[in-house]
């Protein structure tokens, strides 16, 4: 379970933040985590709880946004929603696109 380990660096990361701010408290850490980007979101919230015991931020909460992943078609200037990589098929005119406008997305967003 890699959400594990996620969930350690976006505990450090944000206590680094918080610190830098002049802050020991954080109450919610909110991240984004896109469709492709291979994290189970239910699984990042258990390790999050896991991973903040005995940390600074022991009393924080996770907030979690998720990204749907969208493609773009360059020939009818329309984004639509995907399915797995490496190719996307337009709905529109059936052509594929390799543009990938969001779903690959793991950044924090928020910290309170």
């Amino acid at each position: 379970m890699h959400e594990l380990s996620i969930a350690t660096a976006i505990i450090e990361r944000a206590d680094e933040l918080a610190r830098a701010e002049g802050t020991d408290t954080v109450s919610a850490v909110t991240v984004r985590v896109g469709e492709l980007a291979g994290v189970v979101p239910d699984a990042l919230d258990f390790a999050f709880e896991v991973a903040r015991d005995g940390t600074p931020l022991a009393a924080a909460r996770l907030v979690v946004e998720e990204v749907p992943a969208q493609a773009y078609c360059g020939p009818c200037a329309k984004e639509f929603p995907v399915g797995m990589p490496p190719f996307f098929w337009c709905p529109r005119c059936d052509q594929p696109s390799t543009e990938l406008r969001s779903g690959r997305e793991l950044e924090i967003i928020g910290i309170d």
